[in-house]
């Protein structure tokens, strides 16, 4: 498992702006759609995974938007 919780991921999109990467990946092994964000100028980085009825694009369009109306991780 890498740190971002994709077991292994077959990457579907991806975008790179100032700094930001923004992945949209389809893991075989676990069925499901993640977007990953990795911030080069912060080292930020997290995982969204798209729940069933969300549009895989629109997370990986606004992640950050879908990250804030995800509870935090303890």
């Amino acid at each position: 498992m890498n740190p971002l919780g994709m077991v292994s991921g077959r990457e579907l999109d991806s975008r790179t702006t100032n700094g930001l990467h923004v992945r949209l990946l389809w893991s075989h092994d676990e069925q499901r759609l993640a977007v990953t964000v990795n911030d080069s100028n912060t080292g930020d980085a997290f995982v969204i995974h798209v729940r069933e009825g969300e549009r895989a694009l629109d997370v990986f369009h606004h992640p950050y938007a879908y990250a804030a109306r995800r509870p935090q991780a303890a």
